[in-house]
């Protein structure tokens, strides 16, 4: 029998290293399956942990920033402020692409998925990760419905772990078209809009039941980002959008490369007159001013309310049109940067409001906020001081040369008249006249009269004010005049005449009124013979416009700011030109460029309207 082969040392090692190896892949595999199984009870109890706290989808609290509407003294709406909502809309009575182009650009497969469309998610991150930056989301319409009704906007983890765990849920108790109605009628599209109604009416005017395929197309564009594609804002960039909204409802099958290419050929242009209407909505500076107000009214603003302001949105046109029209004209060469105006009625109502130049550039209001040197548009209320104290328009004063404490004030001109009505002094605003009549009154007298007619900031009793140095803001100083256009009778310029909810019921109601009489009807007739002589032989003869008016012109020291303050029996308005940062015009003084835009405001104004002689005269 022949001998057994003997093993090799190799032959050892080869029988004796299998075994081994076959043992570590067990441990391995042993080890992973134990890993995979703490993993997967990881990943279940924090699933359950986050499901813990899922809010009830039949308990959703759909919170909204309550909508303020204001409308004009004719109730016209020139403005919406809040969360605008509109009526429901349903699939049913929408054209079939308007739906379709959300779904195009949001979620394609929208009715194949079951909240996680895990296709859409690996596509958004190879788009990401090739772009170097995020250009697509992987969240479906169903995990948008439950960020925007469930969950707050935080970015966090387990935030959009509770937003997956919500999508499934919404997915097993509502159907697909359910789910895509309130997403629809939920959605955010810019300008304050939530849902399709409410923002085709916001843009285009119409129910969303009318809706063409290019404003379909333009609205599903705004998902991505509402105000920079806004027709608003740019309609071009919002053109630039839609156009692949509708290439994607192309790639989807919703339309035709037909019916894409018909709706590119005019939509883009008729985007044109919403952004040229969006640039001159009006009223921006006065439409802050109210609704910093309503809270003092009303209290917190926890529910809808409409507001009836006091504005008549033709004046406001005209006075907006006064200001761009001589801005653009002379703003460059006169160096004036800004200006402001204020009309009111008789009685303090503010019936147009401009705050400067563009309230898209700025939205600080000039006309309440800003605290500027009237000049000498304040002398008024230092003349009127002066016939308290029993002046008349007839008496003698002295213009010359005048020293007080080492204060020398002189003439704008350089030149001074010598012996001089007090009417002629008011008339071509006589600086060392009008100082004479303040030491003879006194400064704290000036100041009373100043607070009598309705001035609230703190004004130094200096005899400095005489010739404007104390800072005022132009509707203050507008409602300071407002008593010689009224007869005598104080006012508190005002802009809301009632607030009440969206069902009628009345939380404010303004009772007519005056603050009652602050000037006598004696001295208000001689002030406004006197402030006559201004338009008729003055400084501001400019203004003058054929019908009986009064005013004054103010100057502020090395041409800072410019006035023109007037009123006929109608309208009083007030007019200021300068610049933020306080640097001087060329020149400009209130008896220019300010006489000129009141001139145009007030001339459009009373188009149509009867003249009256100013009370007293």
């Amino acid at each position: 029998m022949a001998k057994a082969k003997q093993p090799s040392d190799g032959d050892k090692k080869k029988q004796s290293g299998g075994p081994r190896r076959r043992g570590l892949a067990k441990t391995l595999l042993l080890y992973a399956l134990s890993a995979a199984v703490w993993i997967g009870i990881a990943g279940g109890l924090a699933v359950t942990y986050f499901a813990l706290d899922l809010p009830a989808i039949d308990e959703a609290v759909l919170t909204r920033r309550p909508n303020v509407v204001l409308v004009d003294e004719d109730q016209v709406e020139i403005a919406s402020v809040g969360d605008i909502y509109r009526g429901v809309v349903n699939l049913d009575e929408l054209p079939k692409y308007v739906p379709a182009a959300f779904i195009s650009v949001e979620d394609r497969r929208f009715y194949s998925h079951g909240g996680i469309d895990v296709i859409g998610l690996a596509r958004a991150a190879w788009s990401n990760l090739r772009s170097g930056h995020v250009v697509q989301g992987g969240s479906t319409i169903t995990q948008q419905v439950a960020k925007n009704l469930f969950l707050t906007p935080e970015r966090t983890f387990s935030r959009k772990i509770r937003e997956a765990l919500l999508a499934e849920k919404l997915e097993r108790a509502f159907t697909k078209d359910q789910i895509l109605t309130i997403y629809l009628n939920r959605v955010y599209l810019g300008a304050g809009t939530y849902g399709l109604e409410a923002a085709s009416e916001r843009y285009f005017g119409r129910p969303a039941k009318d809706l063409t395929v290019f404003q379909a197309a333009v609205l599903a564009g705004l998902l991505r980002a509402p105000s920079r594609y806004s027709p608003s804002n740019d309609p071009v960039q919002a053109a630039s959008r839609a156009a692949v909204v509708l290439s994607t409802m192309v790639e989807t099958g919703a339309i035709s490369a037909a019916a894409s290419k018909a709706a590119l050929a005019g939509g883009p242009a008729s985007l044109k007159a919403i952004a040229a209407a969006s640039a001159h909505a009006q009223a921006r500076y006065f439409v802050d001013w109210i609704l910093s107000q309503v809270d003092g009214f009303v209290g917190a603003v926890d529910r809808d309310l409409i507001i009836t302001t006091t504005l008549d949105t033709r004046l406001q046109h005209m006075a907006e049109t006064a200001l761009d029209k001589h801005l653009a004209e002379s703003g460059a060469k006169l160096n004036v940067e800004q200006g402001a105006v204020v009309t009111l009625s008789p009685d303090g109502a503010v019936r147009a409001m401009v705050g400067g130049r563009s309230y898209t550039d700025s939205q600080f209001n000039r006309a309440t906020q800003a605290l500027r040197q009237p000049g000498s548009s304040f002398k008024p209320i230092v003349f009127l001081a002066g016939i308290e104290a029993g002046y008349s328009p007839d008496d003698i004063v002295t213009d010359g040369p005048i020293s007080i404490g080492g204060w020398r004030p002189q003439n704008f001109s350089g030149k001074y008249e010598g012996q001089v009505t007090v009417e002629t002094a008011l008339a071509k605003s006589l600086n060392t006249a009008t100082v004479r009549i303040a030491e003879h009154v006194g400064p704290r007298a000036i100041v009373a009269v100043a607070h009598r007619l309705g001035i609230t900031e703190d004004i130094p009793a200096e005899l400095s004010i005489a010739l404007g140095s104390s800072e005022v803001t132009l509707l203050e100083l507008a409602g300071a005049y407002t008593p010689f256009a009224n007869g005598g009778e104080g006012v508190t310029p005002y802009g809301i005449d009632l607030i009440t909810e969206r069902s009628g019921k009345v939380l404010y109601r303004r009772e007519p009124g005056t603050n009652g009489q602050v000037i006598p009807t004696d001295e208000v007739g001689m002030m406004n013979r006197m402030m006559r002589q201004v338009l008729m032989r003055g400084t501001g003869t400019a203004a003058e416009f054929g019908f009986p008016a009064a005013g004054k012109t103010g100057t502020s020291s090395d041409f800072r700011d410019a006035w023109f303050m007037g009123f006929t029996t109608d309208y009083v308005t007030g007019v200021w030109v300068g610049n933020d940062s306080g640097e001087g015009m060329k020149g400009v003084t209130g008896g220019g460029l300010p006489a000129h835009i009141w001139h145009d405001v007030m001339s459009a104004a009373h188009a149509g309207r009867e003249p009256h002689e100013l009370p007293g005269l």
